[in-house]
């Protein structure tokens, strides 16, 4: 039978996670364990109160999370956080979280997966921070519309935000899951105009009308249950374990 260590250590190498440099303060790995034992995995994008309770209560006893309990060490255990510490050791669930490992993975990231999701190969690295890329750009072949671009998104996502000055028909596109207000500048130096990501700050409408960009914005939360899904997948069947994604209605 697969152990917590089992997991962890196929996690950190396979999402190669001690290669990145993460936001001040944010820790990607086991951040809780549990007794030892596993018998189902689950993934979530966010750490809170109601998903651990949603995971507990689906029997999950390691729960892959994109968004990790901690970035501000060290708090105290009190109020929100010990709701989430007692929810987790009560019903023995150990919480791995993996940030931008899981967006810039080549196979298993978020960015590669949003531009498979449309049927384009992300072939070429993008927003490369201390060496590690945490987006992807992929070709698109042929002359095709930025509308045909547009509508295939608005097929995946339940809301799409389309900025569009930039070319009616994109040769590429970059892939920034989550917030991409770190991308916006890395789009011209790059030699693409087009990006799909989760949200963006008010400012950069102005922006994409004077540097002529497509902007498409799908949802913060919305982009990032890729990565997680597809690691707890990889895990499960690796270890011959169930998994299950717990959903939550987070329309941001």
């Amino acid at each position: 039978m697969a152990t917590l260590q089992d997991l962890v250590t196929y996690c950190d190498e396979r999402t190669r996670r001690s290669a990145y440099k993460d936001a001040p303060g944010a820790f990607n790995g086991l951040q809780l364990s549990n007794s030892g034992r596993i018998t189902k995995i689950g993934a979530a994008v966010d750490a809170g109160v109601i998903p651990f309770q949603q995971a507990v209560a689906a029997g999950v006893d390691f729960l892959i999370v994109h968004h990790g309990m901690y970035w501000d060490m060290p708090r105290p255990i009190t109020g929100p956080v010990y709701d989430r510490v007692t929810t987790l050791i009560r019903g023995d669930c150990a919480l791995y979280s993996n940030h931008l490992p899981l967006d810039g993975h080549p196979e298993l990231g978020n960015n590669a997966l949003l531009a498979r999701q449309l049927g384009l190969v992300p072939d070429r690295p993008f927003l490369v921070k201390d060496g590690e890329s945490i987006g992807r750009i992929a070709s698109r072949p042929g002359s095709r519309p930025r509308s045909e671009l547009r509508a295939q998104l608005e097929s995946l996502y339940d809301r799409v935000i389309a900025i569009e000055y930039g070319s009616d028909a994109p040769a590429s596109v970059a892939f920034c899951s989550g917030s991409g207000n770190s991308a916006i500048n890395e789009l011209l130096p790059a030699g693409v105009d087009t990006l799909v990501t989760g949200e963006l700050r008010e400012e950069w409408f102005n922006t994409a009308q004077e540097q002529k960009l497509n902007l498409y914005l799908c949802g913060h939360y919305a982009t990032e249950v890729h990565g997680v899904k597809a690691l707890a997948a990889e895990l499960a069947a690796k270890f011959d374990l169930p998994w299950e994604f717990i959903a939550t209605d987070n329309p941001l």
